[in-house]
């Protein structure tokens, strides 16, 4: 797998001490003088940055929508595949390698570097606008905003809908993304001895060329899509927490308390990483897993139990009935819903998976690859499934057995607020609901900053706090400088631009994952 002359030297020769700092230069100075020209340039000219973020948005979801959404769906069905296959045998570090983590503790840690800020945001939103769109569309849009055309004036064929498409966003194709990217990082790191870096997955088809300026563009295109991922969930998180405190205490919803409340958080992120993986990222990961099994649970024993209990799977079964035509690329009536929706999450999940899947690899080595993928790619699904039914259920029946309007009116950000104002302790759950959503704030930023500085020293992980550091800051001011210049839109629309790219880099690592697994499963001599 690294025959290559001189890989050897190549592969050593990805990180180098500068000051003191170990980094590879290039990727790590370009990156950052790209990153922050940016910042700079937006909060200099934020009319002129909101205006070419939005022409840029447009662009992707209007141009490019279904060869994001073909990528997604061949990615998903390649994880699936090599679940099943024979190199499911194969163990992540070799024959003898041991899990670092138990089962809890990685389940808990791939939950809250990967989707849980957004779970929180989009629980009660996601489903109310689908289920909004399905059963009473606006006219003027044809129902395009409508998940598979909706279906006016039939409440149950609507709900279905709705539910299928919110658990779809949340489920199998995100999972697949991320564990590609984690399994080709696991594998050519812990059975190749090659560095942790996206590049290190195209040795098997590029060969010594990994290791120049191919692999550093691939690199730096990582830590990009990295960042502007990281912040536009920085940016939901912060502006759902500025909507709670305004429920709670009146506070005034501005870009000044976002921007202290996101300095606040920084400060605690900060405190996170200088524990480091296991005594920073894995507690808190394990304390914000145990509160969302708690506030879930509340719901489900405060709201409509029995509905939400058969909901789960009404809701799974409608999600496999209808996965076909949500994924479906051509002759869409939903085009609306499909850019708005379905395409901005793919380039969302697409950004974030350099983050997730290396920050997953980190933590899963010593599993076989079939072990990896059913608790990488089925269990997070199945709670996601669990999370948005408990969530969207007792929306929508607020919206349907209580005429609770005011769901469909609110914000997307205050809608879980609006919603737990109709169950008992309202104050008491609400505040709960903030210290979840900040402190799943905190595993995010906190475990992303720890993997920009993996991929942007060549793969190393033991560097120094002050580079963790630097990563937490920069991607704090990204963060700031996007909603300034143009609020969530922009965080939308620089995660799209970036996430087309690298979902293409990761259907050709799906590549090189298959032909590492088939000299893997012959070096551990299986059958």
């Amino acid at each position: 797998m690294v025959d290559d002359n001189n890989s050897e030297m190549n592969i050593q020769n990805q990180s180098a001490t500068y000051k003191g700092v170990e980094i590879n230069p290039p990727v790590f100075f370009i990156s950052a003088i790209l990153i922050i020209t940016l910042v700079v340039l937006t909060l200099a000219l934020p009319e002129e940055a909101a205006s070419l973020f939005d022409i840029a948005l447009k662009f992707v979801t209007n141009q490019f929508n279904s060869a994001m959404a073909t990528m997604a769906n061949i990615i998903a069905l390649i994880c699936i595949a090599l679940m099943l296959s024979p190199y499911g045998k194969v163990r992540l570090g070799g024959l003898e390698a041991k899990p670092e983590f138990g089962y809890t503790a990685w389940v808990a840690m791939l939950f809250a570097a990967g989707v849980g800020v957004g779970l929180v945001f989009f629980g009660v939103a996601e489903p109310v606008a689908h289920f909004s769109s399905s059963y009473a569309p606006d006219a003027g849009q044809a129902g395009s905003y409508a998940p598979l055309g909706g279906a006016p004036g039939d409440m149950q064929a609507a709900k279905d809908i709705a539910m299928s498409a919110t658990i779809m966003h949340w489920s199998i194709h995100v999972w697949a993304i991320y564990a590609m990217v984690a399994l080709s990082l696991a594998l050519f790191s812990y059975n190749f001895g090659l560095p942790l870096s996206i590049r290190s997955a195209f040795q098997p088809l590029i060969g010594k060329y990994t290791w120049g300026t191919f692999g550093n563009f691939i690199d730096i295109l990582a830590i990009l899509a990295t960042v502007f991922g990281l912040a536009t969930s920085l940016g939901l998180g912060a502006n759902q927490a500025m909507s709670g405190v305004n429920f709670l205490f009146g506070a005034e919803i501005n870009t000044i308390n976002q921007i202290m409340l996101v300095m606040a958080v920084a400060g605690v992120t900060l405190l996170s990483v200088s524990l480091g993986l296991d005594k920073g990222v894995k507690r808190l990961s394990e304390v914000n897993m145990f509160l969302a099994a708690m506030l879930a649970l509340f719901v489900i024993v405060v709201g409509p139990t029995l509905l939400i209990l058969t909901d789960v799977f009404s809701n799974i079964g409608a999600y496999f009935s209808n996965i076909i035509a949500l994924s479906d690329i051509t002759d869409r009536d939903d085009q609306l819903f499909f850019n708005d929706w379905t395409i901005f999450y793919w380039a969302w999940w697409a950004a974030w998976a350099p983050f997730v899947g290396m920050f997953i690899a980190r933590v899963s080595k010593g599993r076989t690859v079939r072990e990896f993928l059913f608790f990488a790619l089925l269990v997070p699904s199945l709670v996601g499934a669990i999370w948005m039914t408990v969530f969207g259920t007792s929306a929508i029946d607020q919206i349907v057995t209580h005429g609770n309007t005011a769901l469909v009116e609110a914000e997307s950000s205050m809608k879980l607020f609006v919603m737990l104002q109709q169950l008992p302790f309202t104050e008491i759950v609400s505040m709960f609901a903030i210290v979840l959503l900040l402190i799943f704030f905190t595993t995010s930023w906190d475990s992303g900053a720890l993997v920009l500085d993996t991929m942007a020293s060549g793969g190393n992980i033991n560097t120094s706090k002050f580079q963790k550091v630097f990563w937490v800051v920069l991607v704090g001011c990204v963060a700031i400088a996007l909603h300034l210049g143009g609020g969530l839109r922009s965080l939308q629309a620089a995660t799209n631009v970036l996430g087309l790219p690298f979902m293409f880099v990761i259907l050709l690592m799906s590549i090189g994952v298959i032909k590492g697994l088939r000299k893997a499963y012959h070096d551990q001599g299986l059958k």
